[in-house]
């Protein structure tokens, strides 16, 4: 078994958590689904979102300086739905759900745990680019679950990674 089909075996097995990445830039505002983020430093703290480049909010994310990124729970399968099947190419998401402006504009979905994270670093890492964010803010005060990526396998995504 090649190295490739050995990962794409364990990836697949994976459940990660998955969140809801949004930001806001010039009056334009975006947000996607996003499973490919970890805590990437204990001390600073550190914390890494990873954005398609495919993705509508890849050009949005890509000139903000803060991102907001919502964990998602057990009860959120609409959001992930919302933000995960749909494009903002086609759809302003925002209409859709309740929100209001976070910091640097960036929207903060209601009713979940989120951190607003200044960006402090951007790479290249393939078909997606990695964001370095340090956080600035937030809220956390729900206990469940949370939506991993296994409960949401058979969404159809709105842009291909």
């Amino acid at each position: 078994m090649s190295g490739t089909d050995a990962f794409e075996g364990i990836a697949a097995e994976l459940d990660y958590p998955m969140y809801v990445v949004t930001a806001a830039v010039d009056g334009q505002r975006s947000g996607c689904l996003a499973g490919f983020t970890t805590q990437c430093s204990i001390d600073p703290v550190r914390f890494l979102v990873c954005v398609s480049k495919t993705n509508h909010t890849f050009e949005v994310a890509r000139r903000a300086g803060t991102l907001v990124v919502h964990l998602l729970r057990g009860g959120d399968r609409e959001l992930a739905e919302l933000f995960g099947e749909e494009t903002g190419d086609e759809v302003d998401k925002f209409t859709r759900c309740s929100w209001e402006a976070g910091p640097d504009g960036a929207p903060v979905l209601d009713g979940l745990d989120w951190f607003a994270g200044r960006v402090l670093e951007r790479h290249d890492v393939g078909d997606h680019e990695a964001m370095v964010l340090e956080p600035v803010a937030g809220i956390h005060g729900h206990h469940a679950p949370e939506l991993g990526f296994q409960a949401l396998r058979d969404l159809d995504p709105g842009h291909d990674a």
